[in-house]
Formats: structure tokens, C-alpha cells, sequence
């Protein structure tokens, strides 16, 4: 995937959350109303309002990273808060560890590399993000990593005939951004941990 076209789908993918932010936020709402108003209550309810929670989530961390990026500045409350929504009841657990905000593009690679490391812990597990002196850290940790070595090979540029499927193309996207950002990724592994810094 060449730039351009990693550029022209970060546009589809800013415009693709951007649409469907609203109207979840919307459902969100009513749903608030009708528990307000004694007109729903009960397990149904949760599992709604649960679901609607989950996609909302889900949503605006997509729009950090798989959106349009660039050098205005995120705050850490809007990441830590993104973040925090996300791992309520999922297997994966995220930690925001800078102290300060960051610029967009700095995001974008720090959650395209997340989602990376999410791919590797089937069975749950911490992710943590780091950032010391302008170098950025991100770790997962979580018993079991499921490592496929030729996917792995392309987040650092290397060559890979691994297939990427939609579920995959973070994989795709992190060297561009990385590339994009006049950075390099680099990977280390162990047996219950994977670190990638850039």
C-alpha cells in the first residue's frame, strides 16, 4: 500500500467514524432517557446499553487510528479517556502512561501499534504505551503470544508475502504511518512479551 493510498484511507477512515459517531451517540442517549424515565429496565437494557458503550469506544479509537493524522495535538484526557472505554469488560486492558499529550500522528502510531499487539494476545493481556524523550514504547504482555513471524516481518519494512485481511491492516498501515512520520519500527519478542518502539 503506498502512501497515497494509505492517505486516502485514512480520509474513509476519518469520514466512515466521523458519520457513524453521532447517531451511536444518539442511541447512547435514548437509551439514557428510556432508563431515566423507568420505561426499560432490567438485563436487556445493560446488554444495549453495554453494546452501544462498546461501539462508541471502539469508534473513536478507530478514528485515532485508522483516521487522517497530523501535527495537531491530542489531549491526554481524550486518549486516556478513549482507552479506558475500550478496555472495560474486554480481554485486552490498555495503559496510557505519558504524562502529556501528544501529536495526532504520535497517536495514530501508538494505537496502529496496539491494535498490532492486540493480534498477538488471544488470550487477553495488559498494552501498555510509553514515551520517554520522544521515543515511543508500546508493549503487550499476556500468556500465550500468538507471534505469525512473516506478518510480524512488515511492521518493521521488512518483505512479507503474509496476506492482509481486513483484520490484519494495521499490519499495512503502522510502517506507511511510520514511514509517513520519518520513523522506523523495530520489534522485540519474548516468551509473554512483545515491545515495539518507534
Amino acid at each position: 500500500m503506498g502512501v497515497d493510498n494509505a492517505n486516502l484511507a485514512a480520509l474513509v477512515g476519518s469520514r466512515i467514524c466521523h458519520d457513524l459517531i453521532s447517531p451511536v451517540g444518539a442511541i447512547n442517549n435514548g437509551l439514557e432517557l428510556l432508563g431515566m424515565a423507568g420505561s426499560m429496565s432490567g438485563p436487556e437494557l445493560e446488554l444495549i446499553s453495554d453494546s452501544v458503550a462498546n461501539a462508541n469506544a471502539r469508534i473513536r479509537f478507530f478514528r485515532i487510528a485508522f483516521g487522517a493524522a497530523g501535527d495537531q495535538q491530542m489531549s491526554r484526557a481524550e486518549l486516556v479517556s478513549v482507552l479506558e472505554d475500550i478496555s472495560k469488560g474486554g480481554r485486552i486492558k490498555y495503559q496510557w502512561s505519558p504524562l502529556e499529550g501528544c501529536t495526532r500522528s504520535e497517536a495514530r502510531l501508538s494505537l496502529l501499534a496496539a491494535l498490532c499487539l492486540e493480534s498477538a494476545l488471544p488470550y487477553g493481556g495488559t498494552i501498555k504505551i510509553f514515551c520517554a524523550g520522544g521515543k515511543w514504547t508500546v508493549t503487550g504482555e499476556g500468556r500465550k503470544l500468538n507471534v505469525d513471524d512473516e506478518l510480524w516481518a512488515r511492521v518493521s519494512g521488512g518483505n512479507s508475502s503474509a496476506e492482509i485481511t481486513p483484520a490484519l491492516v494495521q499490519f499495512a498501515l503502522l510502517p506507511e504511518a511510520a514511514k509517513e512520520a520519518d520513523r522506523t519500527v523495530r520489534l522485540e519478542q519474548s516468551l509473554e512479551k512483545i515491545t515495539l518502539q518507534f
